[in-house]
C-alpha cells in the first residue's frame, strides 16, 4: 500500500515548438520537487510513519496475540477416557481458540484441588457430586461444562457371583475408594446394614484370582482386563433414576470471573475435540500409547467401542441430553441426595457450583 500519492513526470506535449522553454505548472512543479526533494521526503516521512505502524498494529494476524496459558489437570492416566482432551491439542483446537494448554495427567495422590487453588492449573477433572460437596465447604469451585453426559462408574463382580443386586451386597466386601460417594448411596438406597470396604489398589490382580471379590470399575476399563485374562464378568452401574452424577470440567471461580472468555474457548474447544476422538480415534491412540505404554491398541479400541456404546460422553440425543449441558433436574436430584447422606448442608444452593 502506498503512504503518498505518487509523484511522476508529465507526458511531453507534442505540440510545442522546439526551442521553446515549458514554463507549464506541471513542468515548474517537478522542477520545483526536485529542488525540496530531501526536506519533503523527511515531512513525509515524520507525518505518515505514526499513522502507518497504527494501521499495522491494529492489523496485525490473530496469531501475533499471546496464547492464554491454560494447565488441565485429568483425573487419570492419558487413555482413552481422556482421549477427547488429547484430540483437541492434536487437532490444534486450543491453538485455534488462543490457549497454550499443558495437560497434565492424574493419578492417585494427585491432590488436583489444592494445585488448583494455589494457582498451579486452571482446570481439573471431577464429578458433578465431587464438586457439590467441595463448593458446600466453602472452596470457590465451578463447574463449566458436563465432560461425560454419564459416569460410567459401575460395579465389576465374576460371572458366577451370587451378587446380582445391589441388594445382594449385604455382608460382603467392596473394593473401592475410600468414602466413595456412589457407596454411601448405594449403602443407603438399598438399607444395606453390613458393607464392608476394601480400599481399591487400581488392580484387578486380586480380583481375577478370587471369585468372590467385588471391584469398583469403570464400564469401558476394567471388564477388558478380566476378559484379557479370561475371567467371564458382569456389571452393575451405579446410576439410576434418582442418583446419576456428571463428569465434569472444574475450575476456580476467580479464574472463571477474571477470564470468561478463555473458559469459553476452553469449553468449546474441549467439546470439539471429544465429539473428534468419538468419530476418529485413529488420529490419537498413538499420542495415548506413546504418552502411557501400559495401553495396548486393543484395549483402546475396547475403550472407545464402550464410550460410544453407552452414551457416556455425548449423551443420548433421543433423550434430549446435550453434549457439555447440565439438567437442573438431574443436579437437583443428586443435590437431594447427597443431602440425604449428610455430604451437603441442607441450606446449599447447588447452582452456585455450576455455571
Amino acid at each position: 500500500m502506498s503512504l503518498h500519492p505518487a509523484l511522476s513526470e508529465g507526458t511531453a506535449d507534442a505540440s510545442r515548438a522546439p526551442g521553446t522553454t515549458d514554463v507549464s505548472p506541471a513542468r515548474f512543479s517537478w522542477r520545483l520537487t526536485g529542488r525540496l526533494t530531501g526536506r519533503l521526503w523527511l515531512l513525509l516521512f515524520a507525518i505518515f510513519l505514526p499513522s502507518f505502524l497504527h494501521s499495522q498494529a491494529a492489523g496485525a494476524p490473530p496469531e501475533a496475540t499471546p496464547l492464554t496459558k491454560i494447565r488441565l489437570l485429568t483425573d487419570w492416566y492419558p487413555d482413552p477416557e481422556r482421549g477427547g482432551y488429547y484430540c483437541a491439542q492434536l487437532k490444534g483446537y486450543y491453538r485455534a481458540a488462543g490457549l497454550d494448554v499443558e495437560i497434565i495427567p492424574g493419578g492417585p495422590n494427585n491432590a488436583p484441588i489444592q494445585r488448583l487453588l494455589t494457582g498451579r492449573a486452571e482446570f481439573l477433572l471431577s464429578t458433578s457430586g465431587d464438586t457439590m460437596i467441595q463448593a458446600a465447604k466453602g472452596l470457590p469451585l465451578v463447574a463449566v461444562a458436563a465432560t461425560m453426559q454419564h459416569d460410567p462408574q459401575a460395579i465389576l463382580v465374576h460371572e458366577s457371583s451370587p451378587v446380582r443386586r445391589f441388594e445382594d451386597l449385604e455382608g460382603r466386601t467392596v473394593t473401592a475408594t475410600p468414602g466413595a460417594v456412589w457407596l454411601q448411596y448405594v449403602r443407603s438406597r438399598y438399607h444395606l446394614k453390613n458393607v464392608r470396604e476394601s480400599p481399591t489398589t487400581q488392580s484387578i490382580a486380586s480380583f481375577v484370582y478370587h471369585t468372590n471379590d467385588i471391584l469398583q470399575c469403570f464400564v469401558t476399563s476394567e471388564p477388558y482386563f478380566a476378559q484379557e485374562a479370561g475371567i467371564k464378568t458382569r456389571t452393575l452401574p451405579i446410576e439410576d433414576d434418582q442418583f446419576s452424577p456428571y463428569r465434569v470440567l472444574v475450575t476456580s471461580r476467580s479464574f472463571l470471573e477474571q477470564h470468561p472468555q478463555a473458559v469459553q474457548d476452553f469449553v468449546a474447544a474441549t467439546l470439539r475435540g471429544w465429539k473428534e476422538y468419538l468419530a476418529h480415534p485413529e488420529d490419537v491412540n498413538p499420542t495415548l500409547l506413546r504418552l502411557n505404554p501400559e495401553l495396548n491398541p486393543a484395549k483402546m479400541d475396547y475403550s472407545w467401542r464402550a464410550l460410544n456404546k453407552g452414551h457416556f460422553v455425548l449423551g443420548d440425543p433421543a433423550k434430549g441430553e446435550v453434549h457439555g449441558a447440565f439438567d437442573e433436574r438431574r443436579l437437583k436430584s443428586e443435590a437431594d441426595v447427597l443431602k440425604e447422606l449428610g455430604l451437603l448442608r441442607r441450606d446449599f444452593d447447588f447452582h452456585a457450583a455450576f455455571r
